[in-house]
């Protein structure tokens, strides 16, 4: 992939400043996987001194949908991406860093070489699991998304 970690990082800032803000970093990325980190700090946490679930949810989209940017923009296709719908359980309190994987890179090209050859929408489901310093799972989200060639 074209895109390096240190370009996204930079894309954050200008287009996603509230993520950058946050403490969101991408921290790897290839066709298959990718590694973004958050650290619980005052100023992204809840009421409870652990981090806000939106924060999270932030770190967890960023994992799966750099992926997505970098596969269209691999395509050299004008294709629009959306997240449709989203799901997470939080199964642990969110403190220190946190690291979010998601490792369905494979479901992406499949999905663009489909809405290139019918011009139909298609969607498809990627995880990210968050997992704090100790490797315990402190939250997995799941997310939709859609593409489709645009017009």
């Amino acid at each position: 992939m074209a895109v390096s970690t240190g370009k996204f990082n930079t894309f954050t800032f200008f287009k996603l400043p509230s993520a950058w803000w946050c403490g969101v970093r991408l921290r790897h990325m290839d066709e298959k996987k990718a590694i973004v980190t958050v650290t619980h700090k005052w100023f992204n946490q809840n009421p409870f001194k652990s981090m806000f679930w939106a924060v999270q949810g932030m770190a967890a989209e960023l994992s799966t949908g750099a992926m997505v940017i970098a596969q269209i923009k691999e395509s050299g296709k004008k294709i629009s991406m959306l997240v449709a719908n989203n799901n997470a359980n939080f199964s642990k309190k969110a403190t220190g860093k946190i690291t979010f994987t998601c490792e369905d890179g494979h479901m992406i090209k499949e999905a663009i070489d489909k809405t290139v050859a019918t011009g139909e929408g298609q969607a498809f489901w990627m995880k990210s699991v968050g997992v704090n310093e100790d490797g315990v799972v402190v939250s997995t989200f799941n997310f939709e998304w859609t593409v489709r060639v645009k017009k």
